[in-house]
């Protein structure tokens, strides 16, 4: 199995360099065709978040959107997919921002009570314990 950096998605998800696209593109049906799966790591999921967000300022609903879609993506095995689920499921109605959401729910999956922040937004939400 190999695994996918950010790019890889930025590509397949945005098409903004059209031949690296196709690559990808076909580098996906090749492996769907053979039944291969590519890994793709949470933090490579983190690092996407951020980069629709900042860089491409792409909408919040469009970007859980895309990730949700890329759960069902049978070439992709992404690490930690229940995190991912339920990060999926808390976004929804939920104002905390989605690196914040993930690195929650990733911790959750890990067994940890909360995660330790002095950031005030994040705070606001159960997973997150604010050190004052």
């Amino acid at each position: 199995m190999k695994g996918v950096d950010t790019n890889i998605l930025i590509r397949l998800l945005t098409g903004d360099d059209e031949q690296q696209a196709k690559k990808v593109y076909k580098i996906f049906k090749e492996a769907e065709s053979e039944k291969k799966e590519f890994f793709v790591p949470l933090v490579v999921v983190l690092e996407l978040i951020w980069v629709l967000e900042s860089v491409y300022e792409i909408s919040r609903t469009e970007i859980l959107e895309s990730v949700s879609d890329l759960l069902l993506m049978p070439v992709l095995k992404f690490e930690h997919p229940m995190a991912l689920q339920q990060f999926l499921c808390s976004a929804q109605g939920n104002k905390c921002e989605l690196s914040n959401l993930l690195i929650a729910y990733a911790a959750k999956i890990n067994n940890c009570e909360t995660v330790l922040t002095f950031d005030k937004k994040a705070s606001k939400f159960n997973l997150f314990e604010m050190i004052k």
